[in-house]
């Protein structure tokens, strides 16, 4: 007979812990321990074998140069946007875990890319968390064509296991990780423990069969992928798919990819039909509006070069503290630019409230927007509009000099295909950039945030 072992583990952190507590005392989360029974097998023995093999001085290790390569035939999703973050599409085998916000669209994402792939490959949809039908329903109303896509709505986690031995299709998704429940732990669904076993029992029938799991995640209310955090270790590839409820487009970003690059963005807009591929996403963040206050940078998600408005306006206050308010942009980058602006241009900025945003709701956090955010906020200070076709970009140092960015090619690129004519770069920039004779765009090189505005705005400062 087995032995029953109780230990408490806190969903908030993982941690565990011999008896309950009301409060955890790694992380401080309140009423998040539960308590679990573990079932300890009779058979704990752990032989260290010494085969004969070993004996006769042979080892199971090899050299890795030679080791054989073998050619990686990846899976496409059947959108360009998707196999982007991917790397090139699906490789056969892995683990993709996509998180998201509730009613953001993973999981219709998932079903046209799976409506997608099942013309020429077996995929199989499992739903935990709504029937057939349901599915059936949603999948009628995106009007998708017909394929050998089969479904099965099940929470069960020892007959999902088993239907993916039986069936062994191409490429398998999971719907989500938090509704599955291994019946041998007493523990609910979507619990820590719960989670970790299910995820370990799907990744060893993954590699074995080869089959590639796509494997969606809840998140917490502070927008972090629930359940432990070994999920995200046991997975190849980390995704989420962020974006406003209220508003059309989607961001797919990689966070984890273990074959293609990190941080490249897919993005998509979600119509009636279901999501659509957006080709050319600087048309979502780019206004071209003739208004003072208003800055054009050129921001690199991962590979992919995008033009984005930066808005900022600039009103006296009233109060002895102004007042800092930053959307798309880190406040702590806003107000270093501020001070910098403040101490090297003799501005009083000081006794003026600042509100910065960032066109279409993107989030911006690399430094070569800081040129671009200091434009905007001069433009509105000085109720000036900056010159039309003009963009901007560079990093601001502590000193006021503008250091150089990276990728600076394919910014302009971007910027000429989108009909700039002039742009303001870093001065630091020709040590490390030869121009393209291709490129028919003015550059402008600043060494200092003085210098550059001067260029932008055409006033001295």
């Amino acid at each position: 007979m087995k032995r029953t072992s109780t230990i408490y583990i806190c969903q908030n952190c993982g941690a565990e812990t011999a008896q309950f507590f009301g409060k955890c005392s790694s992380c401080g989360a309140w009423n998040s321990i539960i308590e679990e029974k573990l079932y300890a097998s009779k058979d704990k023995s752990r032989i260290r074998n010494t085969s004969r093999s070993q004996q006769k001085g042979t080892f199971r290790s090899e050299p890795i140069a030679s080791i054989k390569q073998k050619p990686i035939t990846r899976l496409s999703s059947g959108y360009k946007e998707f196999d982007r973050v991917l790397g090139g599409g699906l490789v056969p085998g892995s683990l993709v875990l996509i998180g998201g916000d509730p009613g953001i669209g993973k999981s219709s994402l998932l079903l046209q890319a799976a409506t997608e792939i099942a013309q020429e490959h077996s995929v199989i949809y499992m739903s935990a968390e709504e029937s057939a039908s349901q599915v059936q329903m949603r999948w009628l109303r995106l009007k998708r064509i017909e394929s050998n896509l089969h479904i099965l709505a099940e929470t069960n986690l020892e007959i999902i296991v088993e239907e993916l031995e039986k069936v062994k299709p191409s490429v398998a998704i999971i719907d989500s990780i938090q509704a599955l429940q291994d019946h041998t732990i007493s523990s609910t669904p979507g619990s820590i423990t719960q989670v970790r076993e299910c995820a370990a029992a799907l990744q060893q029938v993954g590699k074995a069969h080869n089959i590639t799991l796509l494997i969606v995640g809840h998140v917490t209310k502070e927008g972090m992928l629930a359940g432990p955090k070994v999920l995200e270790h046991l997975v190849d590839t980390v995704l989420t798919f962020e974006g406003d409820r209220f508003a059309s487009h989607r961001l797919l970003r990689a966070v984890k990819n273990r074959f293609g690059a990190t941080n490249e963005l897919g993005v998509f807009e979600m119509q009636s039909k279901g999501l659509i591929e957006v080709s050319n996403p600087s048309e979502l963040f780019l206004n071209l509006e003739a208004a003072t206050g208003v800055a054009t940078i050129v921001a690199c998600e991962g590979t992919r070069p995008l033009a984005v408005d930066i808005q900022a306006l600039i009103n006296q206050t009233t109060y002895a503290s102004p007042r800092r308010t930053a959307t798309g942009v880190e406040g702590n980058r806003l107000h270093q630019i501020l001070a910098v602006m403040e101490k090297h241009m003799q501005l009083t900025l000081s006794r003026f409230d600042c509100y910065l945003a960032v066109a279409g709701g993107l989030e911006v956090d690399e430094p070569a927007a800081d040129l671009g955010i200091a434009a905007a906020v001069i433009s509105s200070y000085k109720n000036l509009q900056i010159p039309s076709g003009t963009v901007l970009i560079g990093e601001l140092g502590l000193g006021g000099q503008i250091r150089s960015v990276g990728q600076l090619s394919l910014r302009l690129q971007e910027a000429e295909r989108l009909g700039f004519t002039r742009a303001v770069v870093p001065g630091t920039t020709r040590k490390n950039f030869t121009k393209d004779k291709n490129l028919n765009i003015e550059i402008i090189e600043a060494q200092t945030i003085s210098e550059a505005l001067s260029f932008a705005l055409q006033i001295e400062f």
